[in-house]
């Protein structure tokens, strides 16, 4: 009798399981990913934003859920954008750092990226806006899943308007599809041209299913406002600029209910880490979180999270349950049935969490990593930081479009990736954190080390962080990693 009970117990889970997944909508959702670009935590009205108005992502927040413990693993464009589309940290995959227009790597092709699953699985694909995974035209989004593109291969800073070594920045490239459309094209128009293209985009696939990745350009410096949207908002160009990436998102958003498709169309904004500080009047704010872009403090890698799936996932929710960008990927490929990644992946489905269905963590652990060297690692409420070097802002905050302290050093060389070079392009100055330990509930802003109170978390978390150094590698301690794959290099 017992064993016929548990028969029936274990019938009856697998048919829930596959409810869910039904509930889930197994059926293939459109999905609409955007991603702003270096957008702060507080910079969304939903999240205490001052001066600047979001009605739109406002909107988003109350039809959806606000995630308020999402983090990237490392706080940098092309890290960050690794793993979101692959559900590896970026130091599994060789995509740690930021490439720029010198870079002669990309994304490895046997990389198993979301658009690719989702492209299997029948969707129509399109990334309009920043791509950053790889410069040269065989690594470019065609190559990697999307049937169409139209956007930059690297930052707009790579050009003649670098706030500090714009001498020695080659044209800028506006690409659509493997054609090079513009070159140093008008930045002021970004915004409203990639939104334009993605409700084209939309409306061209409107029987879906499809996949719409808009990564926008802004609000990376330099910033431009369109002119319908200068001197708008309460706080200067920057807030300009926050305010456009909002109606471009109400423009998707209207799209969306014009052609009635709210009801099969997941919408999931986000940003690709903290706000630049050193940037002062043009950078945005982390609040209440330390630090920034290029840290693994709060600032740097938590960051603003919206999700709207409507009758799937609650409105009005706030949800801060901790995950990572590398996440997206199988839970996306459970919702929509793809194939999992054939090669070894970090991130775990979070269906669950995003149907609102467990509060369960995901994780044991999540590790951030600022190039090759281990930084920190949090479990649930607590966060370990080991001692490293850090990115900090020196004097006052920059202005205008400058860094911080402009003209207190000479700027080095684009190709130089090391942190003292990094920090003299850009206004800041090394720092250093010793082994600290912080209570992120308590202590959002890991100002107060409670190490010695709590022996047992650090050596817990230690030991946590001995497993991913030996799989992806630590450079503060010398270890290598053994589960490391190369990103594709072009030879010349």
């Amino acid at each position: 009798m017992k064993g016929f009970m548990n028969n029936r117990l274990l019938l009856l889970f697998g048919w829930l399981c596959c409810q869910g997944l039904a509930a889930a909508g197994t059926d293939r959702p459109n999905i609409i990913l955007i991603l702003a670009d270096d957008l702060g935590f507080a910079d969304l009205g939903c999240q205490g934003a001052l001066g600047v108005r979001t009605p739109n992502l406002d909107r988003l927040a109350r039809e959806g859920t606000r995630f308020t413990s999402y983090s990237v693993s490392q706080a940098v464009c092309t890290a960050s954008r690794a793993s979101l589309l692959s559900g590896c940290y970026a130091n599994r995959i060789g995509m740690q750092g930021a490439l720029n227009h010198t870079s002669r790597i990309g994304i490895h092709p046997e990389e198993w990226l979301l658009p690719e699953m989702l492209k299997e699985r029948g969707y129509a694909t399109a990334c309009v806006g920043k791509w950053h995974l790889g410069t040269l035209t065989e690594f470019n989004p065609l190559r990697n899943g999307f049937d169409e593109w139209l956007g930059l291969p690297y930052s707009n800073d790579n050009s003649k308007y670098h706030p500090v070594l714009a001498a020695e920045m080659p044209s800028l490239p506006l690409s659509d599809g493997d054609r090079v459309l513009e070159l140093d094209p008008d930045q002021s128009q970004f915004t409203k041209r990639f939104t334009e293209r993605a409700i084209s985009f939309v409306e061209g696939h409107r029987e879906g299913p499809f996949f719409l990745y808009l990564p926008h350009v802004m609000p990376h410096v330099p910033i431009f406002a369109s002119d319908a949207f200068k001197g708008r908002s309460g706080r200067g160009l920057y807030g300009d600029v926050v305010e456009e990436l909002d109606w471009s998102v109400g423009q998707i958003l209207g799209a969306v209910d014009r052609l009635q498709i709210a009801a099969e169309t997941l919408v999931i904004f986000s940003s690709d880490n903290g706000a630049w500080l050193s940037y002062g009047d043009h950078a945005g704010s982390n609040h209440p979180f330390r630090e920034g872009k290029l840290t693994c403090f709060e600032g740097g890698v938590r960051v603003p999270l919206l999700v709207r799936w409507p009758g799937k996932v609650p409105a009005g929710r706030v949800c801060d349950v901790p995950f990572l960008a590398i996440d997206w990927l199988p839970t996306l490929t459970e919702i929509v049935g793809g194939r999992g990644a054939a090669r070894k992946i970090d991130g775990t489905s979070i269906v669950s969490l995003l149907l609102g269905t467990s509060e369960a963590e995901p994780h044991e652990a999540l590790f951030y990593y600022a190039g090759e060297e281990l930084h920190a690692v949090r479990s649930g409420k607590y966060k370990l930081h080991f001692p490293h070097p850090y990115l900090t802002t020196a004097g006052e905050p920059g202005r205008g479009g400058k860094p911080s302290e402009w003209g207190r050093a000479k700027p080095t060389a684009i190709t130089d990736s090391s942190m003292s070079a990094i920090a003299s392009r850009h206004g800041q100055r090394v720092a250093n954190i010793g082994q600290s330990l912080f209570d992120l509930e308590a202590d959002p802003g890991e100002t107060r080390d409670v190490a010695a109170s709590h022996p047992e978390v650090v050596a817990r978390l230690g030991n946590l962080a001995e497993r991913i150094r030996a799989e992806l590698g630590d450079s503060l301690t010398g270890i290598k990693g053994t589960g490391r794959r190369d990103a594709a290099t072009k030879s010349f």
